[in-house]
């Protein structure tokens, strides 16, 4: 190999990377011992970041763009390998690439039930699981506190942590939100922005963000839904009788279709189904007894106003039109009227006071 082949593999002067796989968060520019040519191009493509790194030490960061590696470019670099008077040799700097896209589609769930008091059934457990993207907002920070030297760094390495601050937050919130397990289907989308904003603070201290976060189920256990399938049922059944005699005919049905019961299946028919009619004969549940139907309202009393002499006078009831007829106070040509009826009638016309007037006794003897 000559010496212009060796000075050509000694410097690098162009520094770029492009990522294929779609899981890596972080790769470093392998320079294999070679120098970093002073005045060399770096390219930092859109959705990455390049962070140095100069003898251990965090240095520059580089955001979107074409950059030549000199002084103004690299101020911290500058003033670590002290390049104030112009220093042009090479340099021996790591440089990492950080992928800032977002990365979705990432899977959350509860690996155990969350225990919550709730208002309407009282202390329940339910699990949840979704979906969620994240993304690197501070390439200095997450390369500090996550990556350290690990030349590639995929999502997989993250992902678990960040699913275990996922379902914590997810728990504290839900606990303390107050809403009722019944309304939270209608609430998840609320719910996945309380849940956002409480990961953020222990996000931003990984130099990463929660762009988006779903809520995609919120599940009870088997037992208190399959309770609850049977209150729905029993809500739709309506009347409870007819609900109990819908499931008795279910019950005949599974056990006449049933081979393996034989005989005793038949006579368990035969025995429910005798109950049934004898259930819709008296028109209540098993052994019940009889409703008994209440009574009927009472008659409404008719008052009655009556006109004499350009006034009217009332209303009387019927015990003290009675009482006028026996002082003479009402005839049978007086007029009279109450509710309902079309017009002034004479009191004798009216079937209700007519009767009145036939219980008077006769005129005394002589008269």
């Amino acid at each position: 190999m000559g010496i212009f082949d060796f000075l050509t593999g000694e410097f690098i002067d162009v520094i770029h990377w492009t990522d294929k796989t779609r899981d890596t968060m972080v790769w470093r520019f392998e320079r294999e011992g070679h120098e970093i040519k002073y005045g060399a191009k770096l390219t930092v493509r859109e959705g990455q970041a390049a962070v140095f790194v100069h003898e251990g030490q965090l240095a520059d960061v580089f955001t979107p763009g074409l950059y030549m590696l000199e002084t103004n470019n690299m101020p911290i670099m500058t003033t670590l390998q002290h390049w104030d008077h112009g220093f042009q040799s090479p340099f021996k700097s790591e440089i990492y690439y950080v992928n800032t896209t977002r990365f979705s589609d990432l899977k959350w769930g509860t690996k155990n039930p969350i225990m919550l008091r709730d208002p309407e059934f009282g202390p329940t457990r339910l699990r949840a699981f979704g979906t969620y993207t994240v993304k690197v907002a501070d390439p200095a920070v997450f390369l500090r506190e996550i990556v350290g030297t690990d030349g590639e760094f995929t999502m997989d390495e993250i992902s678990y942590q960040i699913r275990n601050i996922i379902v914590q937050e997810f728990s504290r919130v839900i606990a303390q939100s107050g809403i009722p397990v019944l309304d939270m289907a209608a609430n998840t989308a609320d719910l996945g922005k309380l849940i956002a904003s409480a990961i953020d603070p222990t996000m931003k201290e990984y130099g990463l963000s929660i762009p988006e976060l779903y809520i995609e189920n919120i599940s009870l256990p088997p037992a208190v839904e399959e309770a609850l399938d049977k209150r729905t049922s029993m809500g739709l059944a309506g009347d409870l009788g007819k609900f109990t005699q819908y499931s008795a005919a279910e019950a005949m049905t599974s056990a006449a279709n049933n081979p393996a019961g034989g005989g005793m299946a038949a006579g368990l028919g035969a025995g429910m189904g005798m109950a049934m009619a004898g259930q819709m004969a008296q028109g209540g549940p098993w052994g019940a007894s009889p409703a008994v139907a209440p009574p009927p309202p009472p008659p409404v009393e008719h008052v009655w106003h009556i006109a004499s002499g350009g006034e009217v006078t009332g209303p009387f009831s019927k015990a003290a039109m009675g009482r006028m007829i026996t002082d003479g106070n009402l005839a049978r040509d007086s007029m009279v009227w109450t509710q309902g009826q079309d017009g002034w009638m004479e009191a004798g016309e009216v079937m209700e006071l007519a009767q009145l007037f036939t219980v008077m006794p006769p005129p005394p003897p002589g008269s």
